[in-house]
């Protein structure tokens, strides 16, 4: 047969809690209790403030602006502020010319470098996305099509103008 809970003796625990916090020192009630017996809080009305939440382009937005700056090298460009542009002087002429990409560091980059990489990661992921929302089976055959082509031509142009880049900045790669 299961134990009968003892009632006396959780009531005695309870008298014994209740009585610990009156035997404190008298000093310390003093100073606790005292200056706070004639004071009232104010009757405030507040209201909390309702926050909406974004919507869903915003926060798309958002996040591909962060992924841009990321793959684009902000992080580097604010540590290390390399120049906008590079320039070379042409042997032959003489002449300098102006020069975007860094050639022969991997580990290094003019801004506009970054910039242009970066977007082209973006029109990449952008051509993506364009692909999904041609897929969808709620929208007209046309726009269907014209989502597909401009999402087939971004990913194309986007993959294109990357291995240029790459080429461009370590030449004799991906020959």
């Amino acid at each position: 047969m299961a134990p009968k809970a003892d009632t006396q003796s959780a009531g005695a625990v309870a008298a014994a809690d209740a009585s610990s916090q009156f035997s404190m020192d008298p000093l310390f009630h003093t100073l606790k209790v005292v200056p706070y017996s004639f004071l009232r809080p104010p009757r405030l009305r507040l209201k909390i403030p309702s926050v909406s939440l974004p919507s869903a382009m915003t926060v798309f937005s958002l996040v591909l602006l962060t992924y841009l700056m990321v793959v684009s090298g902000f992080v580097y460009d604010v540590i290390v502020e390399p120049p906008g542009i590079g320039s070379t002087q042409d042997p032959a002429t003489g002449a300098v010319r102006p020069v975007v990409f860094l050639p022969g560091r991997v580990n290094g980059q003019y801004i506009i470098e970054g910039l242009s990489s970066g977007f082209m990661f973006v029109l990449g992921g952008i051509g993506i996305v364009l692909l999904d929302l041609a897929l969808d089976k709620n929208r007209a055959r046309s726009v269907k099509v014209s989502y597909a082509i401009a999402g087939i031509s971004s990913v194309v142009f986007a993959y294109v103008m990357t291995t240029l880049f790459v080429r461009i900045k370590i030449p004799g790669y991906l020959r």
